[in-house]
């Protein structure tokens, strides 16, 4: 069996109440692994706790219970200091691209960042080793070499996307979080950015942790895909089951919501939700009226 990259047990995030009132939880013990080399999809709607296990994974979450180990360390409390020596090992990819590049700094500048600053080791690279490492990664994007001397806002998002890939391919890490990464771009771009990602992965061997609202997403990139609702993981294993063949009806919902390109097939995707939703309903008065 591929060795465990990431090994998240029983997590539990909360985030502190209002006015000293109750802590909020957001994740109620969730588990999941990350294998080398392997995508593993994290599928939900808007308030399931996706985002926040990205987050938990990255520092940036308040974990309350459980364990996040990362080759074997457990990284969930780790303090500044050591989290900044997990760069070279764990990076991320946010939804919207723009912002996460400083529009003032040119492309060469944005991905010589990391490189001068931080090597594997402590040892940073000379600006001559920078300027053909950058080269290579722009390459490694499909973005020509000029394109370093340009700003951000001469790129479009699919573009400038590929220069976020870049930035986190820079310290030649083995886990990339991946939170939304093609939710803002349209369906041709998403294809073409799907796609390198999967080509990165063969070439590099990295690992992704994909997070996404979108079934349709995650089925092209996952091989093994958990579906969260409610901070809790409600259907998790192979890629292919779990998005064509969900058992759970949330996941299922979320299947009947992605869409396709066939007017009939979408339409008979839509009657086929509103069935579900209302059998779901029912259930839930039921069992309010039991209780």
């Amino acid at each position: 069996m591929t060795e465990r990259l990431l090994d998240i047990d029983d997590l539990v995030v909360e985030y502190p109440g209002r006015r000293r009132g109750a802590p909020v939880r957001v994740l109620h013990g969730v588990s999941l692994d990350v294998r080398r080399g392997e995508t593993v999809g994290l599928v939900g709607e808007s308030g399931s706790g996706k985002t926040t296990l990205g987050r938990a994974v990255l520092g940036l979450a308040p974990v309350a219970g459980g364990s996040i180990r990362y080759g074997g360390r457990d990284i969930a409390h780790l303090s500044r200091t050591e989290r900044r020596s997990l760069a070279t090992e764990i990076q991320v990819v946010f939804q919207d691209p723009y912002s996460s590049l400083n529009p003032a700094m040119t492309i060469e500048q944005v991905l010589t960042e990391p490189l001068t600053a931080r090597r594997a080791g402590g040892a940073a690279l000379s600006r001559a080793d920078a300027g053909r490492r950058v080269r290579d990664l722009l390459d490694q994007v499909h973005l020509p070499a000029g394109a370093g001397d340009r700003l951000p806002r001469e790129f479009s998002g699919g573009q400038r996307q590929r220069i976020a890939i870049a930035r986190a391919l820079a310290l030649e890490p083995r886990l990339i979080v991946c939170d939304e990464p093609v939710s803002a771009l349209d369906l041709s771009t998403q294809a073409r950015v799907l796609a390198l990602f999967r080509e990165i992965q063969e070439r590099t061997g990295v690992a992704y942790l994909f997070v996404s609202h979108d079934l349709a997403v995650v089925r092209h990139l996952s091989h093994r895909v958990a579906v969260l609702y409610r901070g809790e993981i409600v259907e998790w294993g192979d890629g292919d089951q779990v998005t064509s063949r969900p058992e759970h009806p949330y996941t299922q919902r979320l299947l009947l919501a992605a869409p396709v390109p066939e007017p009939v097939a979408q339409e008979q995707r839509r009657a086929d939700r509103h069935r579900l939703l209302e059998t779901q309903r029912q259930q839930d008065e039921q069992a309010g009226v039991l209780a």
